[in-house]
């Protein structure tokens, strides 16, 4: 059984992550007792599933803290010193749902996630009734808001006064980010700012095809900033003072360089992913750092790596998804919101913030491919692009990575949750990189149907 993607369990609430395997993931993962908080996104279908998984979890043994509706990072940072369920398809859309489980703040690894599989498959059967956990309610949004201001007035400058249009996506950052914003001294305008489990606003992920209202709004207004997020505001993107979307690797770039620059340790460390662009590498190397790279999903492994081996890993990150380790282990787009505002605040715009990143072209596609088919694509790609760019260098480790003398490369992997394959490239060719990796994806998809 293979429940877990990049990104917890997610999929169709319908015919996937329905209330019986929530109930079965609940069980499993509370048979070893403790306390655990549950927080859920505004998706129709999660009080349902939350219900489910604290029967699970209590049935089992484990207690259980209900937070309601809160973002993934609230329920996250929630989850120090304990363990936690957030019930989120993230950006996915409206019909999907999903589980994603956390302890001491940081997600599941491999080992625990197959753990749970491993329970789940195996059925495991309720505790003894006088042993079963008990259920208590508590909020966090509160105490979560003010420690993510107070993190954020350590970095940048006040943002008394700065002009932010924040796109809530009818998910849970409008109970977040506004509000930190706001504590911060900005002055704050939040488009779909309510919170509904149907997203009528835009589609919950915010992408530069998703996002023209706010690129309106904030160019028709006198606003130095534009921010969005996803359903459950672990995402964020940013964009500028004419609403031009600026590109994720670039505000990588800006996060890693800062922290770099401003952390003090011995060896200052940025860890990535293979898809995430060599401007990142530029400015960390100038701020005196160095980048190492993970497969997606696996951030938490790359932390732990990298500090295995005596570095001091002063940020994380994948394209729109940051971890802050300085101020915690999670995924936090609130935060990335907060310290962004600052960043701005001190540079005086985005566009000052941003002039030394070097942003050559960059691209990213999605080919449609079944999920059963992907093992099968992938494993003929390991043969049929290193033959179509016999001049590239090779890596298979996190997909197939092609690498060129130029300092051009592509990318091509599975996604983790939904019926893709993703091809990343950037090059002064881009457009020319792309069509051919595409069109060998394609040709590889077609031969397995």
């Amino acid at each position: 059984m293979e429940l877990f993607g990049t990104a917890g369990i997610r999929g169709s609430a319908e015919t996937r992550v329905t209330p019986s395997l929530a109930l079965d993931v609940g069980r499993a993962a509370g048979v070893n007792g403790g306390e655990f908080v549950v927080g859920r996104d505004g998706r129709v279908t999660g009080p349902a599933l939350a219900a489910a998984v604290e029967a699970g979890l209590e049935s089992a043994g484990a207690s259980v803290v209900r937070l309601g509706q809160c973002p993934t990072p609230a329920l996250a940072w929630a989850s120090r010193g304990r363990r936690g369920v957030m019930v989120t398809a993230s950006h996915n859309p409206p019909q999907d749902n999903g589980l994603k489980l956390f302890v001491d703040g940081t997600e599941y690894d491999g080992s625990e996630e197959g753990r749970i599989e491993e329970r789940v498959a195996a059925g495991a059967a309720p505790a003894a009734w006088d042993e079963w956990g008990e259920g208590t309610h508590a909020s966090v949004l509160g105490d979560y808001r003010a420690a993510v201001a107070d993190y954020a007035r350590g970095h940048g400058a006040a943002a008394d006064g700065l002009r932010v249009a924040v796109d809530c996506g009818n998910g849970m950052g409008s109970v977040a980010t506004p509000q930190v914003l706001r504590a911060l001294g900005a002055d704050v305008v939040a488009l779909n700012a309510n919170v509904d489990g149907h997203f009528p606003g835009r589609p919950s992920k915010p992408t530069p095809e998703t996002l023209g209202d706010l690129q309106a709004f904030v160019a028709g207004g006198e606003f130095d900033l534009g921010l969005a997020h996803d359903g459950d505001a672990d995402r964020i993107v940013a964009l500028d003072s004419e609403g031009d979307v600026v590109h994720e690797d670039t505000v990588l770039a800006v996060l890693a360089e800062h922290y770099t620059r401003t952390v003090d340790v011995a060896d200052p460390v940025v860890v990535t992913t293979p898809n995430a662009s060599g401007r990142i590498d530029d400015r960390v190397e100038a701020a005196g750092g160095r980048v190492e790279r993970i497969h997606l999903g696996a951030l938490h492994e790359g932390i732990a790596a990298a500090r295995e081996h005596g570095g001091d890993v002063v940020f994380a990150a994948e394209p729109w998804k940051h971890i802050h380790t300085e101020w915690g282990s999670w995924i936090d787009g609130v935060t990335s919101a907060a310290v962004l505002a600052r960043l701005v605040a001190d540079a005086g715009s985005v566009a000052a913030l941003t002039a030394d990143v070097q942003e050559r072209p960059y691209r990213k596609v999605s080919v449609d491919c079944p999920d059963d088919a992907k093992p099968a694509v992938m494993a003929a790609l390991e043969d049929a692009l290193p033959e179509t760019f016999p001049e590239a260098a090779v890596s298979t480790e996190y997909g197939v990575r092609l690498a060129f003398d130029d300092g051009s490369w592509a990318l091509v992997r599975p996604s983790g949750t939904e019926p893709y394959v993703r091809v990343y490239a950037e090059s002064e060719t881009v457009d020319d990189l792309v069509e051919t990796v595409v069109g060998v994806v394609e040709d590889a998809v077609a031969a397995t149907s």
